[in-house]
């Protein structure tokens, strides 16, 4: 299925502000391994549940993220599709051979 495009530029833009916080980074290694519970990523990086929270929400609006509820617990995994956009976006860049000059400013 395809994402229309008036919804593109905002999650590019979603998805790049989710890319550029260290802790958020952090959390996207992790889950590149396997799906984790909230509980298991504050462990692991040694940062409160409140401040976790936070990140996680920034991730999932981005939707580069996914999460599940089972009992008490939330898990969370990769959405391995927004990534692709993200990527697809910036290998757009790499066919542009040459860029134009600007036309000259009218007087």
């Amino acid at each position: 299925m395809q994402t229309p495009t008036a919804t593109i530029p905002h999650l590019i833009a979603a998805g790049f502000h989710a890319l550029s916080d260290p802790l958020r980074i952090s959390v996207l290694e992790l889950l590149r391994k396997r799906e984790l519970c909230v509980c298991d990523l504050c462990e692991i990086l040694g940062v409160s549940q409140s401040k976790l929270s936070f990140h996680l929400k920034t991730l999932k609006e981005a939707g580069l993220v996914h999460s599940r509820q089972e009992g008490r617990w939330i898990y969370y995994s990769l959405n391995l599709p927004q990534f692709s956009i993200l990527e697809e976006y910036l290998a757009d860049f790499r066919h542009n051979q040459v860029i134009s000059s600007a036309h000259p400013c009218c007087d």
